[in-house]
């Protein structure tokens, strides 16, 4: 098939006093080749690469795929080590086009560069894959991204509409997600407070997940400004989960927050507005 070489702009934007932060509470700005990163606010410490990613002659919906992406740097060549980072050497993320559907993998390190993994995609149609991984001897991650075009029958896209109240139940746990103020360019204190659903009872029996209570990926309605957040909290087991970061601009974002309790994870999503 041909497969979609277009990669969109991914940004995650660092705070000016990550310094302050502790180790566990990375909020990087990623950069890959051919990637524009102009509105990034703050030098960072990138081993440059590149990616080459490869599947199957049009893949379809609802079958098992395998895909492989060939990690390189700028001189074409594998890059050999990477280092394990909240447990894991790459974190790779799913998005169709219309930010429907998500899926968080980790895929396998064959060697020589290579990641690969299988997944299967639910429905017809454009889907980002964004891979984030640290070169050895990098000081913060590197993100290459891939657009594929999945065969099959279509779901109707749906627009992001934001969320009119912050608060979801998924897999009987009660999330409500509440922040100090939503401005673009400026520190947000991101919170999520989880309570048992049927009882209102709240869960102070979060388990570390990759190595901290929580992890959240956002991105913009356009799939161009990704950010993926760890928590603030060092102590404790919920029910309060605080993560914060920057929105790099106005605009509508679509917010996954993942936690584990009792050794399942579960993911609760949430449509914003981000005001300039």
């Amino acid at each position: 098939m041909e497969e979609f070489q277009l990669k969109k702009s991914i940004i995650v934007i660092s705070l000016l006093y990550m310094a302050l932060l502790s180790a566990c509470n990375p909020i990087k700005v990623p950069k890959s080749s051919g990637m524009d990163h102009g509105m990034s606010a703050t030098p960072t410490d990138v081993i440059p690469t590149k990616s080459e990613w490869k599947i199957e002659d049009h893949p379809n919906a609802n079958k098992e795929i395998p895909i492989s992406v060939f990690i390189k740097d700028e001189s074409n060549k594998p890059i050999q080590s990477f280092d394990t980072v909240h447990e894991k050497k790459m974190h790779l993320f799913i998005f169709s086009k219309d930010l429907a559907y998500f899926s968080h993998i980790h895929p396998n390190y064959k060697g020589k560069g290579e990641f690969a993994f299988t997944t299967k995609f639910p429905a017809g149609g454009d889907y980002m894959l964004l891979s984030e991984f640290t070169p050895k001897g990098g000081g913060d991650p590197s993100v290459e991204s891939h657009w594929v075009e999945i065969e099959g029958k279509t779901t109707k896209e749906q627009p992001l509409v934001p969320d009119q109240k912050l608060t979801k139940v998924v897999d009987g746990k009660k999330v409500a997600l509440s922040f100090d103020h939503l401005m673009a360019g400026m520190t947000v204190h991101m919170n999520f407070t989880i309570s048992d659903a049927a009882s209102g009872q709240p869960i102070k029996n979060l388990q570390p997940y990759l190595g901290a209570l929580g992890h959240a990926v956002a991105i913009s309605d356009d799939v161009e400004k990704y950010l993926h957040i760890h928590p603030m909290t060092t102590e404790g087991n919920g029910p309060k989960v605080t993560f914060m970061t920057v929105f790099p601009e106005k605009g509508i974002y679509k917010v996954w927050g993942q936690f584990q309790q009792d050794g399942k994870v579960f993911t609760v999503p949430f449509v914003i507005d981000v005001a300039k």
